[in-house]
């Protein structure tokens, strides 16, 4: 006799459903649901059984501060909140050759080197594909554990076994599964029992347990949304693969900062760190051309200097073409529309392609100014003023809105030689050997670009 489907479950999201149907209603993706058996119930007569009293403490007890052990790695320690914290689950995420796998295996192999006992366990490579993987990085000499498995419990009684070790690294999540569930690897089940097993592990046994993660097409980790909640830190590896450079994102985080960032740089030697990130976003600004403006922005903790690209040119369609990189292409059509309405600068038969330099994601609003002054550079045909930076936030109306940090941001731009700032006005800022424009409105920084539309339609014309 067949066995009794109980249902079918959407990949996305781990909503549940009867019958089968085409997209989920929760998550509205589509052609996510498999079928699968449900979990078994609890027993009953559970509530009827007497449990153990919990310990409560209070808010002004004595606790001791998370010991942090450095990886070797700085910038994947400063994202991580200073080092690696026992008994903590993270996961990392990203796009297939991004980089996941080489950023843990140099960390734990400089782990390994230091003293640390640490295991790397792979379901998706064998051991000689990551033992050639470590000789071109360099770290054939490393005394790293290495190990291709994919049961759950074959991994388990292997790390249970004497001594754990301090560090452990399972590549990846998707790939591992529990033979008491009937479904697949990768499913919604296995993953969310897979992860809850080996973050009980760590959080038994003090060991620090790195799970990497599958992407969806939209860049999220695949697998249920539980996952992320389950574990201490949620790290995303950021930039594209033809692009030399790689953002590492921490978007949660128990024991550090989130949003806080980390900068490396592909080569042939594996992931380099880049000491400088504000230097590498700027690039060469020794021959200024217009449609450039110099953001300082606020990733996580670290200030951060970035050039904001933008062309505006006349277009032959109907409908001009709007194309974005590495900001907000509805943030961008909310500031057309203020230019055009607030300060009478018609956009809307002009093509505008705007773009973050050095594969770096801008998100927060701050960056509004700096856009804007691209935007008018590009339009007006003129650079923006030498060793001039720009942030803040334009409201609706026009208005300009202070944004905070101001004063690390004009730290960061006075360190690399910017002289002058363009920021909102009434920010109270220190003096730190800056010269101020302040600004009130969006019309102040238009004439300060000269710009009206008949110019405009002359530069056009001209090109």
């Amino acid at each position: 006799m067949a066995k009794r489907s109980d249902g079918y479950q959407c990949q996305a999201c781990g909503a549940r459903y009867p019958k089968w149907q085409g997209k989920c209603d929760a998550c509205d993706a589509w052609n996510s649901l498999t079928e699968e058996t449900a979990p078994e119930a609890v027993p009953k007569g559970l509530n009827q059984g007497k449990g153990r009293t919990i310990a409560f403490t209070t808010l002004d007890a004595s606790v001791e501060e998370a010991p942090r052990i450095p990886s070797g790695v700085g910038e994947f320690d400063r994202v991580l909140g200073g080092g690696l914290v026992a008994g903590s689950a993270v996961l990392l995420g990203g796009d297939p050759g991004i980089g996941k796998s080489t950023i843990l295996l140099q960390a734990l192999a400089r782990l390994a080197a230091a003293g640390q006992s640490c295991a790397y366990i792979s379901g998706e490579e064998a051991t000689a594909q990551i033992v050639g993987r470590a000789r071109r990085l360099g770290l054939e000499n490393a005394p790293l554990k290495l190990a291709t498995a994919t049961s759950l419990r074959d991994i388990l009684a292997t790390l249970e076994e004497g001594e754990p070790p301090r560090a452990v690294v399972i590549d990846s999540i998707q790939t591992i599964y529990a033979d008491n569930l009937d479904s697949a690897p990768g499913t919604v089940s296995q993953v969310r029992t897979c992860s809850h097993e080996l973050v009980r592990f760590a959080k038994r046994r003090g060991v620090t347990l790195f799970l990497v993660g599958h992407v969806t097409k939209d860049g999220q980790i695949a697998g249920p949304r539980v996952v992320e909640h389950m574990v201490d830190t949620v790290l995303y590896f950021e930039g594209e693969r033809g692009h030399q450079f790689r953002i590492l994102r921490a978007v949660k985080n128990r024991f550090g900062a989130a949003d806080e960032i980390g900068v490396f740089e592909m080569t042939d030697r594996g992931l380099a760190e880049v000491s400088n990130p504000s230097a590498l976003f700027l690039g060469n600004r020794e021959n200024p051309v217009s449609g450039a403006a110099v953001f300082s922005g606020i990733e996580g903790s670290r200030p951060l200097l970035v050039e904001i690209q933008a062309l505006v040119a006349s277009s032959p369609l109907a409908t001009p073409r709007r194309a974005v990189v590495g900001w907000d292409s509805a943030r961008l059509a909310m500031l057309l529309a203020v230019l055009d309405t607030r300060c009478g600068l018609a956009l809307g038969g002009m093509d505008v392609y705007l773009n973050v330099a050095g594969g770096l994601r801008v998100q927060e609003p701050g960056a509004d100014l700096a856009v804007v002054a691209a935007l008018l550079s590009s339009m007006s045909d003129q650079p923006t003023p030498a060793r001039t930076f720009f942030f803040g936030e334009v409201g609706l109306s026009g208005e300009i809105r202070p944004v905070g940090q101001a004063e690390s941001r004009c730290r960061e731009a006075a360190k690399l030689g910017f002289d002058e700032a363009v920021v909102p006005a009434g920010l109270k800022l220190k003096p730190v050997g800056l010269k101020l424009r302040e600004l009130r409105r969006l019309d102040e920084l238009v004439q300060l670009f000269r710009v009206d539309e008949s110019d405009a339609r002359a530069a056009f014309g001209r090109r």
